[in-house]
């Protein structure tokens, strides 16, 4: 079995669509489509805007309806502001986790969960663990553990459906092979999600790739089962955010996902 994850082009996030360069992305991304083997019957789709509309490039180039996937959505966990920014709300253990954000009106908003300090993620060797970060002060207060385990058993049953199957609740860390294949498994979604999903076939905690990988907009990500043994597989990556495909279209990939190089450079995202 093979799975690819294609991350959306580069995103207008207000309006949850693409911007020009993100349309420029998809597009090259739509000319290498023939070479990537897609199966026409098992490609699946985030239902929101901007992965859908990245989708449609190559779903229109090959003929193509797509699976629209609820869970496949950005992964929505976010955390309460009140929990890290002093006052009577904060818990001590999350205090300065998070850079603070406000709403026009001042009001603190909300931040995604997995958008911490890395100081914050490095000094709390829970969260590397595979097990341990869900008694962690941000899982503890949040619906990340839930979410995870909601996500990563909705995928699974995909799996499943095309003969690979692992029960994660009873502790399985491989797939079983009941019906071995080769079909390819297409999913154009998100980088948070598409992290969780590849920490769950990795067997790590999520916060590892949410802190530690930056799978740029457009980029494609490619995971095969290795069969050692018969009847039990695992998935190994064969490429990690590869945007091979927008070099060879002369477009330089966005920095949009990504946060400053150097501090000091304010022309770049802090």
């Amino acid at each position: 079995m093979r799975l690819l994850f294609i991350r959306h082009g580069e995103p207008d996030y207000k309006n949850d669509r693409l911007t020009p360069a993100g349309r420029q992305e998809a597009a090259a991304l739509a000319e290498l489509a023939p070479s990537l083997n897609l199966n026409k019957e098992a490609c699946f789709v985030s239902p929101l805007g901007r992965a859908r509309e990245t989708a449609s490039y190559t779903m229109e180039k090959l003929g193509i309806k797509p699976h629209i996937v609820d869970w496949l959505e950005e992964f929505p966990v976010r955390i309460d502001s009140s929990l890290f920014l002093e006052g009577e709300n904060c818990v001590a253990e999350l205090y300065g986790s998070y850079e603070p954000r406000f709403y026009e009106d001042g009001t603190p908003a909300s931040r995604v969960v997995w958008d911490m300090y890395p100081e914050y993620y490095l000094d709390h060797p829970e969260m590397l663990d595979r097990n341990e970060w869900r008694k962690s002060a941000v899982a503890q207060y949040t619906n990340m553990a839930d979410t995870y385990d909601r996500v990563t058993k909705s995928f699974d049953e995909l799996l499943a459906a095309y003969g690979y199957i692992r029960n994660a609740a009873a502790g399985e860390r491989c797939y079983r092979v009941e019906k071995e294949n080769e079909i390819t498994l297409t999913f154009f979604c998100h980088f948070a999600i598409t992290s969780v999903l590849l920490s769950h076939l990795w067997n790590v905690s999520p916060f590892v790739l949410l802190q530690s990988t930056c799978l740029l907009p457009g980029s494609v990500t490619e995971c095969v089962t290795e069969e050692r043994k018969q009847g039990a597989a695992v998935f190994r990556t064969l490429r990690l955010g590869d945007t091979t495909h927008l070099t060879l279209a002369g477009i330089r990939p966005s920095f949009a996902a990504r946060f400053c190089e150097r501090y000091s450079n304010k022309q770049q995202r802090h």
